[in-house]
């Protein structure tokens, strides 16, 4: 390489989640195999520049950062064959979550999203199962829901999930969100357990519930004419880098989703295990939703998702 490439890698956390941590996994192999002829920035958190989380998508798209992650569910409006992967309790665990977003559906999403986005898609973090939690009592059955405004991502899919689990669901970006969380104009969200943590959550929010309702990944994405214009050796280095940063960083969630718990529970905050009666109320309320999505994304696609099962 004659002129030295700049790679800005960047997210909306901090320094210590194992998405950021991931992304330095990315920089540091990089950074081992080609020395100087690149320069790598890292841009831990866009929010703490004063850009919300969804900016994420045009900052990469529009080639201000290299490469960024971000939860599928923000790019249905684009790539609506995403909304198949937000049904609800359409994953029973990680292996089989992660087995269906790196085989055969994975690479037809890829595809999709590279045929909206100026991206190229090189793997997919994991942000994991996700769970509800609220200020104002305790939720064991989807009756206690009711009428609880509860922020969800920006997918027509979940907030049809929360809409007929009886609750009011909003979408809201993320920085939305926590202020709703801190003034109380919220009553209730849904994340990942280490998320709830890391953005503060349970300090406010004295009720969790396991519900597991959706799974969900975060694509990892490159600004397409960057990654492109590189030479084929680096191109091939970040492809590589980025599918084992995802190994990585699947592994080091497990262990945050431990962590968040107990600070959930140092915090005195009530952690409610769904019996399976009560987590059958959750799955038949929304029943209506997986009847009508074969009509919606089609055969190939639930053949795709069935694939892992057989």
């Amino acid at each position: 390489m004659t002129n030295q490439i700049q790679i800005r890698l960047g997210g909306y956390g901090p320094p210590t989640t194992s998405f950021s941590r991931a992304l330095k996994f990315i920089g540091n192999r990089l950074e081992g195999e080609f020395g100087k002829e690149i320069d790598i920035k890292y841009v831990w958190n866009i929010m703490d520049l004063g850009y919300r989380g969804e900016d994420i998508l045009w900052l990469v798209e529009e080639g201000l950062l290299t490469l960024g992650y971000q939860s599928s569910s923000y790019l249905t409006n684009r790539t609506p064959e995403l909304g198949l992967v937000d049904l609800p309790f359409l994953m029973t665990s990680n292996a089989e979550a992660r087995a269906t977003i790196d085989g055969t559906l994975g690479a037809y999403l890829s595809q999709k999203i590279e045929e909206e986005f100026n991206y190229r898609i090189v793997g997919y973090f994991e942000n994991g199962f996700r769970h509800i939690s609220n200020r104002l009592r305790p939720v064991r059955s989807p009756a206690d829901l009711k009428d609880m405004k509860i922020r969800v991502l920006p997918s027509d899919v979940q907030a049809r999930t929360f809409e007929l689990l009886g609750a009011t669901p909003l979408k809201l970006d993320l920085t939305e969100a926590i202020d709703g969380v801190v003034n109380g104009n919220l009553d209730a969200q849904e994340n990942p357990l280490a998320n709830t943590v890391t953005y503060g959550v349970h300090k406010y929010h004295p009720h969790h519930t396991l519900t597991g309702h959706f799974y969900i990944s975060r694509p990892i994405f490159v600004n397409r004419a960057q990654i492109d214009g590189w030479p084929d050796e680096l191109q091939a280095a970040l492809r590589s880098a980025a599918k084992d940063a995802v190994k990585f960083q699947r592994s080091l969630s497990e262990q945050e989703a431990i962590d968040a718990r107990r600070e959930i529970e140092d915090a005195e905050g009530e952690i409610i295990e769904l019996t399976e009666d009560e987590h059958q109320q959750f799955v038949q309320a929304v029943k209506p939703q997986h009847d009508d999505a074969r009509k919606i994304f089609g055969d190939s696609m639930f053949d795709m998702l069935t694939e892992i099962r057989k």
